[in-house]
């Protein structure tokens, strides 16, 4: 038989000073994200360039907020029956991986 002493957990008192102090650590101990090599974040390049992403979508980047930018896209790779809902106008993430780029000679005018 066992016994329930040794199934049984000590319960501590967690004050909210103590969270308070492990969620200002937890928020001031966030990762430095990078692009990858090669590669810049949409808000880094300039209004008005060209991009490519690595899935090869290409666009033009024309603005951005805090968190999402505002792109024409030109030209995707997927289906045909999809192509539709991808080019144009479009809002995406900051943070989307692009190349920086000429690639007007890739450029369907619209």
């Amino acid at each position: 038989m066992k016994s329930t002493k040794s199934t049984q957990f000590s319960k501590k008192l967690i004050t909210t000073r103590k969270i308070n102090n492990l969620v200002k650590k937890a928020l001031a101990d966030t990762p430095d994200w990078k692009p990858a090599k090669g590669y810049k974040y949409l808000k880094d390049i300039e209004e008005g360039s060209l991009f490519e992403t690595s899935t090869g979508m290409r666009g033009v980047y024309l603005n951005s907020t805090p968190t999402s930018a505002r792109v024409i896209i030109t030209s995707c790779n997927s289906m045909e029956e999809d192509k539709s809902y991808y080019l144009g106008k479009q809002n995406i993430a900051t943070t989307t991986e692009v190349k920086n780029g000429n690639h007007e000679r890739n450029i369907k005018t619209l």
